[in-house]
């Protein structure tokens, strides 16, 4: 005997379809919201992202500043580079304060006097608590040639007529901190940028060529990055620093270190390149672009490289702290840029002896702005990556 199961009758399922006939004139419109994202383009789009990155954006903002500061470099100091202030020798940093007994009278420092002590020969100052000085802004100070060539004699900063403030203290010469590390802001972030365009350079190309190509032509680019890569670093740059002539003028120096910089360090990059070309070159995309009648440079350049552009991105905010890191480390040493150019580097050359240090420990705050730009780099380079793919 069979029983017929029957389903229970239940009520049919809700849905959302619309039964009327289409009628393309009763669609309702996009909203302007919806209006501006949908037709907004790729680069929008990364610049509203990036937008959403707060540490970013302020360490942008940061790094932009610094290089307006290092481009005007003359009038951000309150003194010119070479400067020389013979009875203020391994000065102190001077505090600003707003308040003299009580009541406001802006910003000033307190002068000092000094005693040498005969037991470690350490030039000791005494702060005048009865003598503020009061600082002074957009004025007229030490006359310098802004770039070389134009004559100016205007600074943001200036101390009291007749008088100094070093708000960073000074050197074994006397001379100003804070004005050297303005100056040598200019060589220490430029020496970066330029070092990165060339090595973007050669890994963008030689590293599209051989992963396009592939065969013979990535067989010979795998070897040179092989042997540059197994040279070891100290040597190298032991022999560059034995070769360079004496002769040569700072600045010619300072662009052979520039460039040779970029010249060592493409190779990681170009293999980067390779290997995501590797992968791209084998799309529909490129074969249509091929069968259009496109050539090489620009299947490169306009289809496959925009592929993997957060990628690049993220290698050039790493590359750029360490350009100016290698550079800090070279010059340090006594292998990189040399007196009378300035940089960061060359600034902690004054700090290598440790008796130095610990009498005038001042001396190490040119590390504070390699730090500094380093983590903004950084910080820029992660904001930058998550832009650079604005539909994830």
């Amino acid at each position: 005997m069979s029983m017929e199961l029957t389903p229970p009758a239940s009520k049919p399922l809700p849905h959302f379809v619309n039964d009327a006939p289409f009628d393309p004139q009763t669609i309702e419109a996009l909203t302007p919201a919806q209006e501006r994202i949908y037709l907004a383009s790729q680069w929008r789009l990364m610049w509203w992202k990036f937008k959403r990155h707060k540490v970013a954006v302020w360490c942008g903002i940061f790094l932009l500043a610094l290089f307006f500061v290092a481009v005007f470099a003359e009038f951000f100091a309150p003194y010119n580079l070479d400067s020389r202030h013979i009875n203020r020798i391994y000065h102190p940093p001077q505090s600003i304060h707003l308040f003299h007994e009580g009541s406001f009278i802006g910003p000033y420092v307190y002068d000092t006097d000094y005693k040498l002590n005969m037991d470690n020969l350490k030039r000791e100052y005494t702060v005048l608590t009865d003598k503020p000085l009061q600082l002074r802004f957009f004025c007229k100070g030490e006359p310098y040639e802004m770039w070389g060539f134009i004559p100016m004699e205007h600074h943001i900063l200036c101390p009291p007529e007749g008088e100094n403030a070093f708000l960073l203290g000074t050197d074994r010469l006397g001379r100003d901190m804070l004005s050297r590390i303005v100056y040598g802001a200019r060589i220490s972030l430029s020496i970066g940028l330029i070092g990165v365009t060339i090595s973007f350079t050669l890994g963008i190309i030689i590293g599209g060529l051989a992963g396009y190509y592939g065969g013979w032509i990535d067989m010979v680019v795998q070897r040179i990055i092989e042997v540059i890569q197994s040279i070891p670093s100290i040597p190298l740059w032991l022999a560059l620093a034995a070769i360079m002539p004496v002769t040569w003028s700072p600045l010619l120096v300072y662009f052979a270190i520039t460039v040779i910089l970029g010249l060592l360090d493409w190779t990681g990059l170009a293999r980067a390149v390779r290997s995501k070309l590797l992968a791209l070159r084998e799309e529909d995309y490129v074969l249509a672009a091929q069968l259009m009648g496109a050539n090489t440079s620009r299947i490169i350049a306009r289809h496959l490289v925009p592929g993997f552009i957060s990628h690049l991105i993220a290698t050039a905010t790493i590359s750029i702290p360490t350009m100016i890191l290698g550079e800090t480390a070279l010059s340090f040493l006594g292998l990189g840029l040399r007196p009378p150019v300035t940089s960061w580097g060359v600034l902690l050359t004054e700090a290598q002896n440790i008796n130095v240090v610990a009498l005038y420990p001042w001396l190490m705050l040119p590390v504070v702005p390699v730090i500094l730009v380093i983590l903004a780099y950084n910080f820029l380079g992660d904001g930058l990556r998550d832009a650079a793919d604005p539909y994830k």
